[in-house]
């Protein structure tokens, strides 16, 4: 059975196939025995997956000589450590980068993670707070029914609240 896949950088027929799963989405890389083995693969040790990412992307790199304004580091050093050398970085190389971020993530902003029991903890924060805001309206407007079911609810909230034991 002939190989119909293409080594991703020089277009020999590939041999060595590396998979890598980010954020439920597979990324696929293809390679031929030779660059396979000038890349590393058969020895991890110096295997850089940012050098194939950027290397198989179609995405134009900067110029061989261009370097970071601030710190002096080239792609070829960022391909090398899959790191940069200081947060200028980031903008010198955006065009090389973005294109990558955007194949292995949901897009090109971190926008972190907030723990459960934090995000709980807010949620009832602001709850409480919208309560008070509206307590103290309906104190205000003279909406002594309403200021009452909000003062109960408050201390509902609470009372809930000083039973759970918090860790």
């Amino acid at each position: 059975m002939a190989n119909s896949l293409k080594c991703d950088l020089c277009s020999k027929p590939a041999t060595v196939h590396l998979t890598q799963i980010v954020n439920s989405k597979i990324h696929k890389v293809d390679l031929c025995e030779a660059c396979a083995q000038a890349k590393g693969v058969t020895d991890p040790s110096g295997f850089s997956l940012a050098d194939l990412l950027l290397k198989a992307s179609l995405n134009p790199e900067p110029a061989g000589d261009a370097r970071c304004e601030t710190c002096g580091f080239t792609s070829q050093d960022f391909k090398k450590t899959g790191r940069f050398g200081c947060p200028s970085c980031y903008g010198y190389f955006g065009a090389l980068l973005e294109p990558m971020l955007e194949t292995m993530h949901k897009g090109g902003t971190h926008t972190g993670k907030i723990p459960q029991r934090a995000m709980a903890r807010k949620s009832l924060y602001e709850r409480l707070t919208r309560l008070e805001t509206d307590l103290d309206q309906a104190i205000k407007a003279e909406r002594y029914e309403d200021a009452a079911r909000y003062r109960d609810e408050i201390t509902q909230v609470r009372t809930t609240t000083s039973r759970k034991p918090d860790a």
